[in-house]
């Protein structure tokens, strides 16, 4: 099997865990009232699959892909330029006396 299915594999059977980890302890906690709504429904165990494997999903994805980008080469090269001096350069600009032009403009 590939490296990169074996991780794959692998970091969605921990975001599954994870997920029956975080049912358990909203259900344990009784979050908003939801331990009592589901365990007073006479479809308990379906509620309860829903709301691991929906939550599965979300925390497998995440989990592959903080391992994914975890993988990335740090990157040693020198940032920033050569940081060379800057020196101000004195600049002459010739003014001339404004002069007030009126435009006309003819319709």
């Amino acid at each position: 099997m590939p490296r990169l299915i074996g991780l794959y594999i692998r970091q969605c059977a921990i975001g599954f865990a994870v997920s029956a980890a975080f049912v358990a302890l909203l259900l344990w906690f009784d979050v908003a009232g939801l331990s009592r709504l589901v365990f007073a429904s006479d479809m308990a165990v379906v509620a309860i699959l829903m709301l691991w494997v929906m939550n599965g999903i979300v925390f497998a994805g995440v989990q592959f892909a903080w391992a994914v980008m975890s993988m990335a080469e740090r990157d040693e090269t020198p940032r920033g330029g050569k940081r060379l001096r800057l020196e101000p350069v004195p600049v002459k600009v010739g003014a001339e006396k404004r002069r007030d032009h009126q435009t006309t403009v003819g319709y």
